[in-house]
């Protein structure tokens, strides 16, 4: 980026340069280096705003998790409506058709960053964590409804739908899964549960 050209919000330029990197490239194609060219910036513009590129790394991760507060918000207003397995199937979609499969693979890849995003993140892996507990924060609100049975155990669903997604999406060389593919993996996790 030619010097004197204002970027209004650094951070975010640097995030969204970040995101294009990772699904583009993967994780290991994500260095300072790699970074800056593709945000058009000099190394100098992100050590000005993180102390070090795992700062970044960390501060991007958490920026990441903090963005699924729309995917919650969407999921909550489903609660009632529609199916349960079509309501997760398109969340289970929208959520590792993103920027989440690549984040995994980044946090686990570098050692730094899993040490960072401890402070801060003590148990699990950040997106897959707030993804899981906003899936069993659903399913309690459709348990609560009459939809799910009393005893579902909706954080273990939580969980295991989270799982069980990321290891459909996780092959980067692959293809993505067909929908119907997740709708059958939704539909098998809840069992009894919707029949």
């Amino acid at each position: 980026m030619p010097t004197g050209v204002s970027i209004r919000d650094v951070r975010e330029h640097l995030f969204s340069a970040a995101e294009r990197v990772l699904l583009r490239d993967g994780p290991n194609a994500l260095t300072s280096r790699a970074l800056t060219t593709e945000a058009g910036v000099a190394k100098g513009v992100l050590h000005r705003h993180f102390t070090d590129f795992d700062a970044f790394l960390a501060e991007f991760v958490m920026n990441r998790v903090q963005q699924m507060d729309s995917r919650a918000a969407a999921l909550r207003d489903a609660v009632g409506s529609g199916t349960i397995v079509d309501n997760l199937t398109q969340t289970l979609t929208a959520l590792f058709e993103s920027v989440a499969v690549a984040v995994v693979a980044l946090i686990t890849f570098r050692d730094e960053l899993r040490d960072r995003l401890r402070d801060t993140w003590p148990a699990g892996v950040p997106v897959l964590t707030e993804a899981a507990t906003m899936i069993g924060d659903y399913l309690a609100a459709e348990r609560d409804r009459g939809r799910l049975p009393a005893g579902a155990e909706v954080e273990i669903i939580g969980f295991t739908l989270i799982g069980a997604g990321h290891l459909l999406y996780a092959d980067r060389k692959g293809g993505r899964p067909e929908v119907d593919a997740v709708r059958k993996m939704v539909t098998t996790v809840l069992g009894d549960a919707v029949r």
